[in-house]
């Protein structure tokens, strides 16, 4: 899922529900996050106060990146594939008979809905949004694997009702993974085996992740990958629509177990219109309009609500850390920081805080579940 899924849908969704504005934001903006957090090592400049850096091991905030790049060479190893990857974006499904098929993606896995189970029961916005993330993304990205894997070595990807975007449009726009899948179309699947890895959803493209697209492709079957194909025919909009009606559920959940949260102005929603604006046949960018319509007509933010109808990625990075400068961030490793005086009550380091709390759940439910993954958290 996109965006405009794992923030606005997701914050309008918590919203409607009854969860109070500030608290919907900060899940919505966790889930999102997840996609954005990029810098994986912060190096703590030694002038920092002491009582902060006593927190750090060596100065130093490690795994801390949780968005995954098919672009990105540096994340082509396995801590990368399977704390992250696989972790946030792909859970597995811990079913079939090696290692590479328990790997598969499954919808509501048993390694998700155990930590579901827990997320609900805390006071934790950020863990819950965190959460919801790797939730929704087991419908999307369901029948493909985080790691470099033949399960996600597949053929004949077809679709049948993409919006066409203009070449020109594309590269003004700066969409270079739009453009990337456009050139990876051109060639036949023996050259496309060849650039383009057998790893997440990539060899469908980005695909899994646009609403309203009716698409196929064929994967291989077998658990010794013996080439024997099978068809797989996708509608998104049944996945993504079922994702949401279960997110639901797990928000009216969270609430009924903090009440704190609530907030009984908010009045009766029409989510058929919901369902509409998540899956209408329109690029992100105008369904994230649609978005920002939809909970200004129904009160759920105001006019003057910049921060929450417009989402910056870059928004709890300067709240963390003093003299931010984006460009230093946008690295996996980030040198002499310094962090805000209120570093430990920022959002960016409950975040940090949830994704720890996340990988030891999840390798620790993986285990119980037959999948054993090596890793440094349980």
């Amino acid at each position: 899922m996109k965006k405009d899924a794992h923030y606005f849908a997701l914050l309008a969704l918590a919203r409607s529900v009854g969860i109070e504005k500030e608290t919907a934001h900060k899940i919505a903006y966790a889930s999102q996050f997840v996609d954005d957090a990029r810098v994986n090592k912060i190096t703590l400049a030694d002038d920092n106060p002491k009582d902060l850096l006593s927190k750090f091991e060596n100065n130093e905030i490690i795994n801390a990146a949780t968005c995954h790049s098919y672009s990105d060479f540096s994340t082509y190893n396995y801590s990368s594939m399977t704390a992250n990857t696989s972790a946030f974006h792909f859970v597995p499904g811990c079913e079939g008979r090696n290692f590479p098929k328990k790997m598969r993606c499954k919808k509501e896995s048993k390694i998700i809905k155990s930590i579901i189970e827990q997320v609900v029961n805390i006071d934790d916005p950020i863990k819950l949004g965190i959460t919801l993330h790797a939730y929704a993304d087991t419908f999307s990205h369901q029948g493909f694997s985080g790691i470099a894997s033949k399960v996600n070595d597949v053929e004949a990807v077809r679709e049948s009702n993409q919006i066409y975007i203009s070449n020109f449009q594309l590269l003004k726009e700066k969409r270079w993974q739009e453009i990337g899948t456009r050139i990876s179309t051109c060639f036949s699947e023996l050259i496309k085996d060849r650039i383009v890895p057998a790893y997440g959803h990539g060899q469908v493209y980005s695909y899994p992740d646009i609403p309203y697209l009716e698409w196929r492709y064929e994967y291989d079957r077998t658990d010794n990958f013996s080439s024997q194909y099978r068809v797989s025919r996708v509608k998104n909009k049944k996945r993504f629509i079922e994702a949401f009606k279960k997110i639901k559920k797990i928000l009216q959940e969270f609430l009924a177990n903090n009440e704190q949260y609530r907030d009984n102005s908010v009045s009766v929603v029409d989510y058929e219109e919901f369902n509409f604006i998540l899956t209408t046949k329109k690029v992100e960018e105008e369904r994230i309009v649609a978005w920002k319509e939809f909970m200004l007509a129904n009160q759920f933010v105001s006019p003057a609500d910049k921060d929450i109808l417009e989402y910056d990625e870059e928004l709890w990075l300067r709240e963390a850390f003093k003299d931010f400068i984006n460009c230093d961030f946008e690295q996996r490793i980030v040198k002499d920081v310094y962090l805000a005086d209120d570093f430990l009550q920022s959002n960016w380091y409950k975040y940090y805080q949830g994704i720890q709390w996340y990988k030891d759940l999840f390798f620790k439910a993986a285990e119980a579940n037959g999948l054993s993954i090596p890793n440094s958290y349980s």
